[in-house]
């Protein structure tokens, strides 16, 4: 069983730690995630992409326009396009998430409204509904119980065992696994932004966990 001690000894700067091991705990158990693989896979990819479990909502706020074009730089390819949308994290969202992932236009507010929470940072209308669907929560209407520690921790195991993670986890194939932890943080992350940072907190959680 996950304790706050764990999580301590990896993550010393996580807050509520305890808490955040009750609610993990139950999450793991509820989606097969339950092997000492899956269970460092799984800390190692949430505890990156969350902050060591301190961040559960995206930051849509950039203070420069250059800061916005090296992060969509085809969204935007001048400071006189990015200009607009520094310091406003709501008119970003509701630009760069338009007709995505499930979301209305631009001016539907869906982008702002479905921004990415949780630990895996869940992003968009179809995924909310998706998770909420089961889960049985209602997050298209209550989208931020999202940022709650309990919601939070299931819908990151929710996606993880959707996207078939623990079977990438899973140590017991003859083949690459450092190939194998590599996809799962493409498939978490879309990109491997943190895989040298993802891999080494997942060598230290299983020289940690028994």
């Amino acid at each position: 069983m996950l304790n706050g001690d764990t999580l301590r000894q990896v993550f010393p700067d996580c807050a509520d730690a305890d808490d955040w091991a009750t609610a993990l705990d139950s999450a793991l158990v509820r989606f097969h995630i339950t092997t000492r693989d899956r269970v460092c896979a799984f800390l190692a990819q949430t505890s990156h992409e969350s902050g060591h479990f301190n961040r559960l909502e995206e930051s849509l706020f950039y203070r420069t326009p250059a800061r916005l074009m090296a992060v969509w730089p085809k969204r935007f390819p001048s400071v006189a396009s990015a200009t607009p949308f520094v310091q406003n994290p709501e008119r970003l969202a509701n630009f760069v998430y338009a007709r995505r992932m499930g979301n209305g236009d631009e001016a539907s507010g869906d982008g702002f409204l479905f921004r990415g929470r949780g630990l895996i940072q869940l992003t968009g209308r179809s995924n909310y509904r998706q998770a909420g669907e089961a889960l049985g929560l209602d997050l298209l209407g209550t989208p931020d119980r999202l940022v709650s520690k309990e919601v939070a921790a299931l819908s990151a195991a929710w996606f993880w065992d959707s996207r078939g993670l623990n079977a990438l986890a899973d140590h017991d194939k003859p083949d690459d696994d450092l190939e194998d932890f590599t996809e799962i943080t493409r498939r978490i992350n879309g990109g491997t932004v943190g895989l040298k940072e993802r891999l080494a907190a997942y060598k230290l959680l299983r020289s940690t966990l028994a």
